[in-house]
């Protein structure tokens, strides 16, 4: 399994040779890092030789793609992304990670590894010596510098041969056949002038859109020569430079020139941004200032960038290579724009995060989740900037993003960003308020139960001081969770009821409101907690309906697990299994990975007690890997270990110890997100 692969081009021509060195040093190497100048295919051979199954040995493959980071405060947190760790632990990130690997077979990419050398030695030096089956493989253009490495340097392509394939590839892309034996020469020139550089060749090809191939040559020969001055090497069937960086320069500095004033503004502009992005963004970082101030105008410049290859699109998103974008950096720097550029970036991800917070309750909170998932390196991008410049702005886009990020498993990120807010920003407002209130849940979440609740006490006394009643309600629901997870669920029941007080009668309240439904859901957990499980039921049933009628997931979810749980107390195996498949629906539209564990320890209680025990040994084993993803042994309710015991007991004497545990095995070994679906939608029994 190949897992946050990113998207390539798809074409890949000649290395034949490096290929096979490659799937060698899979097999034999712990470090294998594939250095050489900017743009000359160093992640394409990475991936190219990453897709044979039979080449990796059949391990899973988690590529890191490094470029987005600004330093290495948060790498280890990157390589737990793409692990698809959302630990809720203590630990570092770095501890999580080593932890999860373990004993597993797996290849980990660091790509673009080269800004942050010092930090990928030391964390691969630890990796490497905790984790005795892990290979890795780095793409840079420095060495690391490891004892473990092996260096394979990536030369250009052959220009005669597989340069030239590439250029005739590229070519047809833009319409153009290179055939006859003319033109075959001329393109063969121009790589070789290109000293193979794969970039460099795909760059000038796609400057056939809008010239000729014989007008290429003469470009050349004129004196534009890919930005040389006039006579300086302009014979295209001279000897070329030295193979190195600069024939790559000098296709990024040609296709710059052959750009206008508004293409050449957009590129650099466009450069603040860290990943694909939509128009939206573009037209929220590039336009607004001239020549670019109207979206149309800042299209039509989009439109130039792709057909000279600075940008890929592909359904509708756009892509800008690390080389390119580093480039268009430079020119920003040098025009003086790059605070402008970065503040309107950051301000439209801050739009976009106040947005999501105002639509958190309702039939959107969904498509948000996904999102504001995707568009987690953005969002830390212009955080980055607004800490530098306005520390409350900073603030404000963190506590409105902040749950969001919470649920999609970035503790650590959260509490590395808010942090660093808290300290810088204004000690006053709402904003300050939910920055602690999401400090407080993080520390809960991990287990770290008395600080969390200092942090809460800290927020409930800056929501007094603002004296707004949602902010006091978060506070209490943070107050109240921690007294849940501490087992004391008659303190939780007073908490919850104090913060509904004054709004509405505790328990007979129907306003749909953040802080409502968030005490609510307190009081409906001590109630159970408290062994009052009619009068939870009851409550929980009124919140879920409540929930369903506005298309809302996070809060429904738990008042699901709340009634799969008391169905189970009361003996109602078939209604706890529709209410566990409801959580594992909701959980699975948001991919919180916590609550998914959740629901299938939930499912699997309910199925052993309908004595469908292969289904129940199913969860439990799809169950343990999410468990293994968040950190934690399994852990729910205090009411639910009992009946996880129970339960697995049940299906090992229906199954048999030996096929329980096969059931288990293979299941803790599959596709965990096709499993939560599984037991999710009832779909047929997968075959693991």
């Amino acid at each position: 399994m190949l897992m946050n692969i990113p998207d390539k081009a798809n074409i890949f021509v000649g290395r034949r040779p490096e290929l096979a060195r490659v799937a060698t040093a899979l097999a034999t190497s712990r470090l294998l890092t594939l250095t050489g100048t900017a743009g000359v295919g160093k992640s394409r051979l990475a991936l190219r030789a990453l897709a044979s199954e039979e080449d990796r040995g059949g391990r899973d493959v988690h590529w890191v793609q490094l470029r987005s980071l600004r330093d290495d405060a948060l790498l280890a947190d990157a390589v737990a992304d793409a692990l698809g760790l959302a630990d809720h632990t203590a630990r570092t990130a770095l501890e999580a990670v080593c932890g999860f690997i373990g004993e597993r077979p797996l290849i980990l990419v660091l790509d673009s590894c080269e800004h942050l050398v010092p930090g990928c030695r030391a964390l691969l030096a630890r990796l490497l010596a905790a984790c005795p089956r892990l290979t890795a493989v780095a793409t840079s253009r420095e060495v690391l510098r490891l004892p473990e490495e092996e260096v394979l340097r990536v030369e250009p392509l052959a220009p005669a041969r597989a340069g030239l394939a590439l250029f005739t590839h590229r070519a047809a892309d833009a319409g153009v056949l290179v055939h006859d034996a003319e033109d075959q020469k001329r393109a063969r020139r121009l790589c070789e002038r290109l000293d193979g550089v794969p970039l460099a060749i795909e760059l000038a090809a796609a400057q056939l859109r809008t010239a000729s191939l014989v007008e290429l040559v003469d470009r050349v020969r004129s004196g534009l020569d890919m930005g040389r001055p006039a006579g300086a090497g302009a014979d295209v069937s001279g000897p070329g430079p030295e193979p190195g960086p600069d024939a790559l320069r000098e296709a990024i500095d040609w296709s710059h020139e052959l750009c206008d004033k508004a293409e050449r503004l957009a590129w650099a502009r466009l450069s603040v941004i860290r990943g694909s992005f939509g128009p939206e963004l573009a037209h929220a970082t590039a336009g607004g200032a001239p020549p670019l101030e109207q979206p149309a105008e800042v299209d039509k410049a989009l439109t130039g960038l792709v057909q000279r290859s600075v940008l890929t699109e592909e359904d509708g998103r756009y892509r800008m290579l690390d080389a390119i974008r580093d480039y268009g950096h430079e020119r920003l720097t040098e025009s003086g724009e790059e605070h402008a550029a970065a503040d309107r970036h950051a301000r439209f991800l801050s739009r976009l995060a106040a947005q999501a917070h105002r639509e958190w309750l309702g039939p959107h909170q969904a498509a948000w989740y996904a999102q504001v998932g995707k568009g987690y390196a953005e969002t830390a991008a212009a955080a980055d900037h607004l800490l530098a410049t306005d520390p409350g702005a900073a603030l404000q886009l963190l506590a409105d993003i902040g749950f969001f990020w919470i649920c999609n498993g970035h503790l650590h990120e959260i509490e590395h960003y808010v942090d660093r807010a808290v300290a810088a920003a204004p000690a006053f407002g709402p904003a300050r308020v939910r920055g602690l209130w999401l400090l407080a849940l993080c520390h809960l979440l991990r287990g770290e139960h008395d600080k969390g609740l200092a942090v809460a006490g800290r927020c409930r006394a800056a929501a007094v001081e603002e004296g707004t009643g949602e902010l006091l309600q978060q506070a209490a629901y943070a107050e109240g969770l921690g007294e849940l997870l501490k087992g004391r669920p008659q303190s939780a029941l007073a908490i919850a009821d104090a913060g509904l007080r004054g709004s509405a009668v505790p328990g007979e309240d129907a306003r749909f409101d953040r802080g409502t439904v968030l005490c609510r859901l307190i009081r409906i957990f001590a109630l159970t907690g408290s062994g009052d499980l009619a009068r939870a039921r009851g409550e929980a049933q009124d919140l879920r309906d409540l929930c369903l009628g506005h298309g809302e997931h996070w809060t429904r979810s738990y008042a699901d697990y709340q009634l799969a749980l008391i169905a189970l107390l009361d003996g109602r195996a078939q209604d706890a299994v529709e209410h566990a498949r409801a959580v594992l629906d909701a959980k699975c539209r948001i991919g919180d990975s916590f609550g998914i564990a959740m629901g299938l320890d939930l499912a699997a209680v309910a199925w052993a007690h309908q004595g469908q025990a292969r289904h129940a040994a199913l969860a439990y084993g799809a169950g343990h890997t999410y468990w293994q993803l968040v950190g934690h042994p399994q852990r729910g309710t205090p009411e639910v270990a009992p009946l996880r015991e129970e339960s697995e007991r049940m299906a090992r004497a229906a199954l048999g110890d030996e096929a329980y545990e096969e059931a288990f095995r293979r299941a803790a070994e599959g596709d965990p997100a096709s499993l939560a679906e599984w037991a999710a939608y009832g779909l047929p029994v997968p075959h693991v």
